[in-house]
């Protein structure tokens, strides 16, 4: 039986604040959120973050180099906590990464591994950045995987679109949050720190 993980990615004040939020996302979310907890499915928390200065970011990161210029996603500033609709659990763990793959500049693979975890749930924002970039490399790490699509969020649509209906269901299986919702039933280990 296969040991899943949640994974909720960029859910952070600043992200969440360039969406009008007419869709449900932030409900939806965390309804994905409170069932993993009900069924015993870690929830992972990933969040971008760079030190003050920014010394991770190259002048030739096109992605990072405007947040650079900024100030933004500065570990500890306001912009940068996780949004208070999906708050971690003191429990829970929160992983920072430092490009746009959750496992780029990060230790999560560690955890996962060190959690016996060989299944990933992924949502978060944006649909285009995290999702595809972290999709892409754990499925080269040999992670099942599932992308819950309206647990995703982008600036386009259409790119959404595209990426949940035509090119996601290659490497994983795409469901609604409802659909998972119904699917977890069988608890998994947890994951602590």
């Amino acid at each position: 039986m296969a040991d899943s993980a949640l994974l909720v990615m960029d859910v952070q004040r600043s992200i969440v604040d360039r969406f009008d939020d007419d869709s449900g996302y932030l409900p939806r979310l965390r309804a994905a959120v409170d069932a993993a907890r009900a069924a015993g499915v870690p929830v992972i928390h990933v969040v971008v973050g760079f030190r003050p200065g920014h010394p991770e970011i190259s002048p030739r990161n096109r992605t990072f180099s405007a947040a650079a210029r900024s100030g933004g996603f500065v570990e500890g500033a306001p912009g940068s906590e996780i949004h208070p609709d999906v708050a971690p659990r003191p429990d829970e763990v929160v992983i920072t990464k430092r490009r746009v793959s959750a496992f780029a500049g990060s230790d999560l693979d560690m955890v996962l591994r060190a959690g016996g975890t060989d299944t990933l749930v992924l949502t978060g924002i944006a649909t285009s950045g995290v999702v595809l970039s972290t999709l892409r490399q754990a499925a080269d790490l040999d992670y099942a995987l599932t992308v819950l699509s309206d647990g995703c969020l982008d600036a386009d649509p259409e790119v959404h679109r595209v990426l949940t209906e035509k090119v996601f269901p290659r490497q994983a299986e795409v469901l609604s949050v409802t659909e998972w919702i119904k699917s977890t039933a069988v608890p998994a280990r947890r994951l602590t720190g």
